[in-house]
């Protein structure tokens, strides 16, 4: 069974050795930790004002992580998803509830709008957004406070039901 939770420090290691493989092996990322800054101070990072961070559980292991900046104008980033290959797809259901969790934190902070950066690599990620009512956006159509990675080059938004 998933638990999604809030991160808290217990799931630091969890957090990065599920994290760093993906990037580095799986898609040939050229990243290290040290270049990541914001997953070894979550808290101070992510979680505050109207952000945060998730973790996805099964039994005590860190499966997913998704994350959400309070990039202010009630508009929020979508950063640090990432599932675990064996848990991957339709059938775990990690991901869907993953973002399940934050898009119902966004409608109870009163948010408008989410938006994401990724890269052109994660096909599978663009497919399951677009599934989820993402749309495609140009750079340019990002807020300017919104933390634009070097590596993202592709643009999602989701706009709230009561926005």
């Amino acid at each position: 069974m998933i638990e999604i939770q809030p991160f808290s420090e217990i799931y630091l290691s969890g957090v990065v050795d599920l994290i760093l493989p993906i990037q580095q092996s799986e898609f040939n990322i050229p990243i290290t930790l040290d270049a990541q800054p914001d997953i070894l101070d979550i808290p101070a990072f992510y979680q505050k004002g109207n952000g945060n961070f998730w973790v996805a559980l099964i039994g005590s292991e860190v499966v997913g992580t998704i994350a959400l900046i309070d990039i202010g104008n009630q508009e929020g980033a979508l950063r640090k998803m990432f599932v675990k290959a064996e848990y991957r797809g339709a059938a775990s259901g990690v991901a869907q509830e993953l973002l399940k969790k934050l898009i119902n934190w966004c409608e109870q902070k009163d948010y408008t709008n989410i938006y994401l950066g990724t890269t052109p690599k994660f096909i599978a990620a663009h497919r399951f957004y677009e599934k989820n009512a993402f749309t495609e956006i140009e750079k340019n159509d990002l807020p300017d406070s919104f933390p634009v990675m070097t590596v993202d080059t592709k643009f999602y938004k989701y706009t709230l039901a009561q926005a």
